[in-house]
């Protein structure tokens, strides 16, 4: 199973420390967001790995190169100076992840899910880990209703920006830039997504102090 990153924010709600440097590089406790991802996609039993990157993205490059020194084989998937967003990132990068089902999995975020969960999945056309509502997101996205995903429920909940899905999930877009949620609202309003909960740790690292928390967190499970 194929594995993507996605790295190609801009971080503007972390400037200035993304002022030369992609949000993907900024480190906790000495080691990049990216990094992390990188080996917990390992961990899993999972090397073939797609990086896409837009603004900066060459520094993601340099840093990682071919993703040998992590036991991984990395391929980049360059989109420029201007992102596509989540959705037509990925759309663009299906030629390198093939036909059959892959994971995502956002770089900006710390977590410890074990991402060899997901192998096997998606048994419909995505699965998706959802996460308890942060404080900076409280209205959440989706609801589970058993393994199933809806748009409404007694308690929505977050997406976690851990998934996997089938290459048929974009079937009906077309190149340009679009956001991942947009496609994933459609399919489960059709039924067609499933998902899970997952209470472990999960940091959303969209700003300074979410990436001191991020800091706080890894230090203390050292």
């Amino acid at each position: 199973m194929k594995a993507m990153i996605l790295a190609a924010g801009k971080g503007e709600r972390m400037r200035p420390l993304t002022d030369r440097l992609p949000k993907a590089l900024l480190q906790v406790a000495g080691k990049s967001l990216i990094q992390y991802q990188v080996e917990r996609l390992v961990r899993a039993g999972i090397t073939d790995i797609i990086v896409n990157h837009a603004l900066h993205g060459d520094l993601i490059e340099q840093t990682l190169g071919t993703g040998a020194a992590l036991g991984a084989s990395l391929r980049y998937s360059r989109e420029g100076t201007e992102a596509l967003e989540t959705g037509g990132g990925i759309l663009r990068a299906l030629p390198f992840l093939g036909p059959g089902p892959f994971i995502v999995v956002n770089a900006d975020i710390w977590t410890d899910y074990p991402y060899q969960k997901l192998a096997g999945q998606p048994q419909r056309l995505a699965h998706v880990v959802l996460v308890d509502n942060p404080p900076h997101h409280p209205a959440g996205d989706f609801a589970l209703t058993g393994h199933g995903v809806a748009l409404s429920g007694d308690r929505r909940l977050t997406f976690g920006g851990i998934g996997a899905y089938r290459p048929e999930l974009f079937d009906d877009c077309l190149p340009g830039t679009f956001r991942l949620s947009a496609v994933l609202r459609i399919a489960v309003s059709h039924s067609l997504v499933t998902g899970e909960r997952y209470e472990g740790a999960w940091v959303d690292v969209g700003t300074p102090e979410r990436l001191l928390a991020a800091e706080k967190l890894v230090q203390s499970r050292c």
